[in-house]
Parts: structure tokens; sequence; C-alpha cells
């Protein structure tokens, strides 16, 4: 099932990194299963054990299925200080789910990060690759319809 990812690597435990990252991108629901766990540790000859240790240190990797779309919510200082507990309350009563739950209808997972590395636009959320920042009611709303296809 992923021979294609394992054909790009070498079967080396400093490719672990990126194995898990390709998994879990090409998966539908941003996450890595079990069986997953089970073929790269087969792959690479490394342990079950180790590889579930690296998933759960990791707050990049999800070992649950998520939605469609991945909310990351910075909460770093900046963030903070600009306002990022407002966009966490409007973006909890907007999906209506709480922090690290995905929407009824599968579209939105909302997690929270250290830091996404733009301070500069504080604050900030990253939706799968894109980033949005000086976030604010009106464009948390223009954002989220987007991708819901509203208008």
């Amino acid at each position: 099932m992923y021979e294609k990812i394992f054909e790009k690597y070498s079967p080396k435990k400093d490719n672990l990194i990126y194995i898990l990252h390709d998994i879990q991108d090409q998966h539908p629901q941003h996450y890595i299963s079990e069986d997953a766990v089970s073929e790269v540790s087969e792959y690479l000859r490394i342990p079950f054990s180790h590889i579930y240790g690296v998933l759960t240190f990791y707050t990049m990797y999800s070992t649950k299925p998520r939605g469609k779309n991945v909310i990351r919510l910075c909460e770093s200082p900046p963030c903070f200080l600009k306002g990022s507990e407002n966009v966490l309350r409007k973006l909890k009563k907007t999906l209506d789910v709480k922090i690290n739950q995905t929407t009824k209808d599968g579209l939105f997972t909302l997690e929270l990060c250290a830091c996404l590395g733009v301070c500069g636009n504080a604050p900030v959320m990253m939706i799968n690759d894109d980033v949005y920042g000086n976030l604010n009611d009106e464009k948390i709303d223009k954002i989220i319809n987007k991708i819901r296809g509203e208008k």
C-alpha cells in the first residue's frame, strides 16, 4: 500500500520522519494508522514502539483521523498578545468544535501549535499548507466560508 512512498526513500532509520510525513500527507484524513506504522516498521526494520514514540512526540503527526482541512492556530506569545484567544473563540463557535476535534461534516479539525514563524502577521493560523494572518472575526468568516464553498 505504501510502496510508492517507500520507493522514494532507502530503508534507513534516518528517513523515518520523511516517510511519516508522506504517509500522513497522502491520507485523506491526514493521519497515520496502525497499519501504516506496521508497514513502516517492517520496511525500516525498526520497532513499532519506536515509530509510535516518534508519532506521539511530534505534534505535527496524528494517530487519529482528522478533517479534510486541518486548522493550526498559533498560540505563541506574539499571537496571544495580538488576540489569538479571540480567534480561538471564534473558530470554536463557527466550527462548533473544541480543540483537537473534527467538525461533524469531516471538513475541519481544529488544533493549536506553538509557532508558525510569521509573528509579524499575528494572530496567525494555518489551514493545511496555507497561512492566514492578521486575523479577525470577519476574515475568519471569509476564509471558512470560502473553504466550505459558500459566498
